[in-house]
């Protein structure tokens, strides 16, 4: 059988490519090429990657002004009082530690700001900021999670940690603003990126930084560059790649299944009731940022009930019916306008996709219990995202005048949304694409 495709561009780009780029094992198994030993990726343009909600770490310290739902979870631990709250080793917690996990991490709309905060008493933290490490799987059975396979990779490729390759971590209870909107988490998080992407670029000889996101990273990725002025865009961004990005002008309906059961499959603590932690996860601003958009799914009926069906527009409606009416302000005032966001980040750009997967299109909870997992009715998409979205993506940001011209769109058919980051065939692919970047 004929060498495939990307095999076929990955070998013509190494004979293009400089001999300090032309370094061994730098695609999976099936596309190495042997190279001269003893490179390390001079010549590289530096990457930041920015990963999935799950996956950065958080390190919480309890002040005097918290008030815990139960006595215990008052307990300092930690150097000067900071300790792990969400870490890899979270799903280990026992009862009553998960118990405090859950009142912790919750947050608070503050609708003087218009902007969400933690509880008062308890301040956060992510370490690991700048590492390409600095984030990892929460779920012991996929340690490939969390762009791991894809950090070794870009390593067999020749990029090095701290010098061309680095990692930008973020609180995925909070989501990114669209421009102009006011977010005090996210403020902080676009200034000290636009500085590991400034120090990266003068590190190496001032070449601008490829930001590669998946997933959640995929939309932080997105708004950090929509967010930065142009010149800085056309200055320190030589491309932008999103894998399957949860982007919140068109949301999924996998996201209304999260906020009405419960985060299933997405934050793993088995010690934690799941109405517990659907109690918590429905108080992050994550939890509305990827509802779905009118603009994409119209008034078809997106959850069904004996007595109503609500679509798109109901979203508010349904979000009092599943027993959470705090929700609806924040919903109207930050996530609304997203909705209809629909500027480009007008910087050379990947859009890298999954289709031809069973995707929920619609939830069927027939009596009324929004406790128990609901009956799904399947379309198509990655697992997670649906087509219609993805597509509402491509044309309503990716395809508009200035940005078409510099804007490429890869649809995987059957790899599933967490497979983007981690199949050999969409490896090959995102391998292709940055060197075609690194040209």
């Amino acid at each position: 059988m004929g060498a495939t495709l990307p095999g076929l561009l990955s070998a013509l780009l190494l004979l293009l490519l400089p001999a300090s780029l032309r370094v061994r094992d730098h695609l999976p198994a099936s596309n190495r090429r042997e190279a001269e030993d003893g490179v390390v990726g001079r010549g590289l343009h530096p990457i930041v990657l920015i990963p999935g909600l799950s996956c950065p770490d958080l390190e919480a310290r309890l002040a005097d002004a918290y008030r815990p739902s139960t006595p215990r979870c008052s307990r300092v631990q930690g150097e000067e009082g900071w300790f792990g709250l969400w870490t890899n080793r979270t799903w280990e917690l026992d009862a009553e530690r998960a118990e405090c996990f859950v009142d912790q991490m919750r947050l608070v709309y503050d609708a003087v700001l218009g902007d969400f905060r933690n509880l008062p008493g308890v301040e956060s933290r992510v370490p690991g900021f700048g590492s390409a490490r600095g984030s990892g799987s929460k779920v012991p059975t996929h340690p490939e999670f969390c762009l791991g396979t894809l950090r070794a990779t870009l390593e067999r490729l020749g990029y090095r940690e701290g010098e061309t390759l680095f990692g930008a971590p973020y609180d995925p209870r909070y989501a990114p603003p669209m421009p102009g909107q006011a977010s005090r988490f996210y403020s902080r998080y676009f200034r000290r990126l636009a500085r590991l992407i400034e120090d990266a670029s003068e590190r190496n000889s001032g070449r601008p930084a490829i930001v590669l996101g998946h997933s959640f990273g995929g939309v932080v990725a997105l708004e950090f560059v929509r967010n930065a002025p142009l010149p800085w865009r056309d200055s320190f961004v030589k491309h932008l790649i999103t894998v399957a990005p949860t982007w919140s002008g068109g949301g999924y309906v996998r996201a209304l299944t999260a906020f009405a059961t419960g985060p299933v499959g997405l934050l793993f603590v088995p010690a934690a009731p799941q109405l517990a932690m659907r109690s918590m996860w429905r108080t992050f601003e994550t939890a509305v940022a990827t509802l779905p958009s009118p603009a994409v799914f119209g008034r078809r009926p997106l959850v069904v009930t004996r007595n109503r069906s609500y679509s798109a527009y109901d979203m508010a409606d349904l979000l009092v019916a599943v027993g959470s009416a705090d929700a609806v302000r924040p919903f109207r005032e930050r996530e609304l306008p997203k909705m209809d966001c629909f500027e480009a980040p007008m910087v050379p750009w990947t859009y890298m996709i999954g289709t031809g997967v069973p995707t929920a299109e619609q939830l069927i909870y027939w009596d009324g219990d929004f406790g128990r997992l609901p009956e799904v009715v399947y379309g198509d998409g990655d697992d997670t995202i649906n087509l219609a979205s993805m597509l509402a993506l491509e044309e309503k940001v990716g395809k508009q005048p200035g940005q078409k011209e510099r804007f490429k769109s890869i649809k995987l058919a059957g790899v599933r949304h967490s497979a983007l980051a981690t199949d050999e065939r969409a490896l090959s692919i995102l391998m292709d694409e940055i060197l075609e970047a690194n040209r």
